[in-house]
């Protein structure tokens, strides 16, 4: 199966009839139903937490209406593992129920961890750093763009993009985003500021004295013992230089600066993972 044809979601993955969605309705014949006792959890699943509140939701549910759409599983060794549907496998687990309905197909590891990351990815079940952690893995282990990411999922680039730049905070940070005790405009904000250490110095801040997201852009812009801000002269034609820097932020998708020093000068080319900076690249090459 060709990577690049997992760009297309869930329905480019696995010829299921109609997709999963309509897997009870259209795909009758293909429908098992096994022993909840021989099925195991997704060894490559990308989420660690599951909200208990949700859990509790899903099962009320399924006590009420049965588990209308059926799982999916894939048979390793002797036994099965299930590969979309691991929340209705722990409620099915947990209700005491027997056995539940299940569609198997043949997918091999990369296959495997691919639909479990977009089916958590679609299905929002993921906190942002799982979500940032699954869009690296699709990046890095298997090829795919951002644009194909985004695809896949229903979000914009930008999104993408800004989810996979939380992976650059501290543990700390990241522990803090996942948990709930920060917002992810405290995590852009954070972002802004280039020094770790500082970066988690505001952190602590942020927890101690609960800061909004606006307190905490204006503790940025004011505390200069935590940041020390360097006088610059601003160049005469700094309209131009930031109409410049727009312009081909709009053409590369990227961020992008632009350093003046009177005949001399930088552009900085920001990119956020080697597949962006071939993308980058491809664009400049053009």
């Amino acid at each position: 199966m060709d990577n690049k044809a997992l760009g297309k979601g869930l329905s480019a993955l696995i010829p299921i009839k109609k997709d999963l969605k309509e897997a009870g309705a259209e795909s009758k014949a293909n429908v098992i139903y096994i022993s909840t006792m021989d099925i195991q959890k997704n060894s490559m699943q990308p989420r660690t937490h599951y909200d208990p509140a949700r859990l509790e939701e899903l099962k009320k549910s399924i006590q009420d209406q049965g588990i209308l759409q059926p799982l999916l599983v894939r048979k390793k060794d002797d036994h099965y593992e299930v590969v979309a549907g691991e929340r209705r496998l722990r409620a099915a687990q947990e209700l005491g129920l027997r056995e539940v309905p299940a569609i198997e197909h043949e997918l091999n590891d990369q296959q495997t961890l691919v639909i479990a990351l977009i089916e958590n990815l679609q299905r929002e079940d993921l906190d942002p750093i799982e979500e940032a952690e699954a869009y690296q893995t699709l990046l890095t282990d298997f090829d795919y763009t951002q644009e194909e990411i985004a695809e896949s999922v229903g979000k914009n680039r930008s999104t993408v993009t800004n989810m996979v730049r939380l992976l650059k905070l501290s543990p700390a940070i990241r522990d803090g985003v996942s948990k709930g005790r920060l917002t992810m405009g405290h995590a852009r904000t954070l972002l802004s500021i280039e020094s770790p250490d500082i970066r988690d110095q505001f952190y602590r801040i942020v927890i101690e004295k609960k800061l909004s997201v606006r307190e905490l852009e204006s503790l940025i812009r004011t505390e200069t013992k935590y940041v020390p801000k360097k006088k610059k002269k601003t160049p005469e034609n700094a309209h131009e230089i930031k109409a410049l820097e727009e312009e081909l932020q709009g053409v590369l998708g990227t961020k992008v600066g632009v350093e003046f020093k009177k005949k001399r000068g930088k552009i900085i080319i920001e990119y956020y993972s080697l597949d962006d900076l071939d993308r980058i690249i491809g664009i400049i090459k053009k």
